[in-house]
């Protein structure tokens, strides 16, 4: 029987190679298999997966419930031990796939926080200055909202993925899928005075082809991204505290508002299932209806 250490060992080759899934999904992966094995080691003295059964993971779920874990991280929990029983049963490890008869806990989704339409242009308008910083922090403002990419999609973006006579951008998203995005006027031009006057005072040796760079010419990272969109929205009075996936959920709100179908929007943000949309049309909804009650004599 393989033992835990080595079954992980295998498993996170097979989801980096293999599966070619993002650093950030196998990290969240291992983390949940590698509890599910703590547990059962602790609990039950087990050292191998070929000794864990159904009763023991319902066991180790129900310990994390216990214990406050939300209905949404115990959803993903239970996604991980499915995708590792699978693997495990083709490989022979488990008998059978006892992560299938597990149920996922049923999640209530918050609507997501947005920006009014006035709060995003009195973002991006006020995004003035001419230093290579200011013109990369508009550039990538503009690049968020215009698009509503992911951070991560936004990071790993080279010069040449932007199309200026198209007026795309090419994004690969989750799972390396590849997207084109449209891009508009205004978030062109600000890509463009970050490439001719900007870009090139942070270039170093070894900078390569990134689009966005961090101040040492390294390709930018995400905290930067999120420090960024935080102290700037910080400067627009009354504007809720978001980071880049507040934008990303401006962006797919604003176009519903102002009438793009749900199949548009879902292929503008890479979603591979349309109910994940469809929460954008609630958002619209529940902000019709804050119009109401506000303004409405007899509402």
């Amino acid at each position: 029987m393989i033992p835990f250490d080595s079954a992980l060992a295998e498993y996170a080759r097979h989801l980096n190679l293999e599966r070619d899934l993002s650093p950030h999904t196998v990290r969240a992966y291992l983390g949940d298999v590698t509890a599910l094995f703590s547990h059962a080691s602790r609990v039950a003295g087990l050292s191998s997966p070929a000794d864990v059964d159904l009763t023991l993971i319902r066991g180790w779920l129900g310990e994390l419930h216990r214990a406050g874990r939300s209905r949404a991280g115990l959803a993903r929990r239970t996604a991980a031990v499915r995708v590792f029983t699978a693997y495990a049963h083709r490989r022979g490890w488990l008998a059978t796939d006892i992560g299938a008869l597990l149920t996922t806990p049923k999640v209530v989704r918050a609507l997501p926080e947005v920006l009014r339409q006035d709060e995003a242009a009195s973002l991006l308008d006020a995004l003035g200055g001419t230093s290579a910083k200011d013109l990369r922090d508009r550039a990538m403002l503009e690049l968020l909202y215009a698009t509503g990419i992911r951070v991560g999609e936004l990071c790993a973006l080279d010069v040449d993925d932007v199309d200026r006579d198209r007026h795309t951008v090419v994004v690969t998203g989750k799972g390396r899928k590849q997207r084109t995005v449209p891009v508009g006027l205004p978030a062109l031009a600000a890509l463009d005075a970050w490439c001719v006057r900007g870009r090139p005072l942070w270039i170093r040796d070894g900078t390569g082809p990134a689009l966005f760079l961090g101040v040492r010419g390294g390709r930018i990272d995400q905290g930067t991204v999120r420090r960024v969109v935080h102290a700037r929205l910080g400067a627009v009075e009354g504007a809720p505290d978001l980071g880049p996936h507040g934008l990303r959920h401006t962006a797919a709100t604003h176009l519903l508002e102002g009438g793009a179908d749900l199949r548009s929007v879902q292929e503008l943000l890479g979603h591979a299932s349309l109910a994940t949309t469809q929460l954008y049309t609630h958002v619209s909804i529940e902000r019709l209806r804050q119009g109401f009650r506000q303004a409405h004599p007899r509402a």
